[in-house]
């Protein structure tokens, strides 16, 4: 297994922001302005005024909310309501749910939307499927795509071609023209979210049962090198913008981990959060890292560091 690396850079984490019980989800807007967390306990998402790190709207959805994403013009919020199966929409500008919910297969975690903003894709644990919405209707179309046990995560890539899905000890990937499976991936036990590094190049798998982080190569869907260990049932995983870093949320260790992607290794220290850090996401300008911890009801925002210049700095050059 790959450890840890030279430290790299010196994050700092804010004081707490309260929101509602349970919290899992998180997600941006692409302006940076707000971010979404999903209640799971008390059937509510949290709209965080990221200016001011505070709440300012709670929002009532579905029956246990977990997964959130927002579409890539930033006008709607699409939240998963594992219990009762259905998809809320949140109109971002009033901070209202838009419409009735939409009915999908059984007990729905995880949410990407595609580049376009075209279609939402919804993984469904109990079902052992992924819905796909059409964001014109709000309707979903098609039959749901069958993807193995126990769906969790998805991520689509940057072009928007392609979704992968981590399931009972594998990922799988759905070919989104044809809205079918074309490859599988044996991951092993327990693989929890996914994220796609912003190239597109590689697949980011946590996975709680091993306490690892696998690595697919997407132009091959192999895993590369050996997984990654990141500390205590690692559940969500986010990028910064440039690729550069993975930040992956420890729930049994109350931490952070980062790893370089450059050399796959643990990088720095563990950055202390609230208690049970579950989901994460990173803003656009990859200044801020918002961490759900679902036992303290409490996200925590990580300040990031820049990435250091592989060059220093250049400092004045004076005039002659």
């Amino acid at each position: 297994m790959l450890t840890a690396g030279p430290a790299a850079h010196a994050d700092t984490v804010a004081d707490p922001i309260r929101v509602g019980d349970g919290p899992r989800g998180v997600a941006i807007t692409p302006d940076g302005d707000f971010a979404y967390v999903a209640n799971m306990h008390d059937d509510t998402v949290s709209v965080i005024d990221t200016a001011d790190n505070i709440v300012v709207r709670n929002i009532d959805v579905g029956e246990g909310p977990y997964g959130v994403a927002i579409t890539p013009d930033g006008k709607f919020a699409y939240v998963a309501n594992k219990g009762d199966s259905t998809v809320s929409v949140i109109d971002t500008a009033t901070k209202n749910v838009l419409g009735p919910p939409i009915h999908v297969d059984g007990g729905p975690w995880g949410v990407a939307i595609t580049p376009d903003g075209d279609h939402v894709y919804v993984t469904n644990d109990e079902g052992g499927t992924v819905s796909v919405i059409d964001t014109e209707t709000n309707l979903t179309t098609g039959d749901p795509i069958e993807v193995g046990d126990g769906p969790y995560g998805i991520a689509i890539t940057p072009d928007g071609k392609l979704a992968y899905v981590a399931s009972d000890e594998r990922v799988a990937v759905i070919d989104t023209k044809a809205n079918a499976v074309t490859d599988t991936i044996n991951i092993g036990d327990g693989p929890a979210a996914v994220a796609i590094t912003p190239d597109g190049g590689r697949a980011y798998i946590t996975n709680i049962e091993y306490d690892t982080v696998s690595v697919i190569d997407t132009a091959t869907n192999l895993v590369t090198a050996f997984p990654i260990n990141v500390g205590g049932y690692p559940v969500g995983v986010a990028f910064t913008p440039d690729g550069s870093r993975a930040y992956v949320t420890n729930n049994a260790f109350d931490t952070v981990w980062v790893i370089d992607t450059a050399t796959n290794l643990v990088t720095g220290t563990p950055i202390n959060v609230g208690s049970g850090p579950t989901g994460i996401a990173i803003n656009d300008e990859g200044t801020r890292a918002y961490v759900t911890n679902r036992n303290s009801d409490s996200v925590s925002v990580i300040e990031i560091e820049p990435t250091p210049s592989p060059f220093g700095s250049l400092g004045s050059l004076g005039s002659s």
